[in-house]
């Protein structure tokens, strides 16, 4: 028999496909960041923004992670018309 899943997990599976809609995520706890932020990358829902959302809480357990899966932001070049 499976075990129902937590209230933390619900939370965070439906945050998931809400995160375009957030302005900081900071105020989460570090282990609540590094689920959210697998769990975003298991969805096939990482953006520029959602991958700026997550660097600019500047908790090192997630830009450890970011660099660890070698995760860059793209830089568009800005050409002179």
């Amino acid at each position: 028999m499976r075990n129902p899943p937590s209230l933390l997990s619900l939370a965070i599976d439906s945050a998931v496909p809400n995160l375009p809609n957030f302005d900081d995520l900071s105020p989460l706890p570090d282990h609540v960041l590094v689920d959210l932020f697998l769990r975003t990358l298991r969805a096939g829902k990482l953006t520029e923004k959602i991958l700026n959302l997550f660097v600019a809480t500047g908790k090192e357990e997630v830009l450890t992670l970011i660099r660890s899966l070698n995760i860059r932001r793209v830089i568009t070049p800005v050409l002179p018309t």
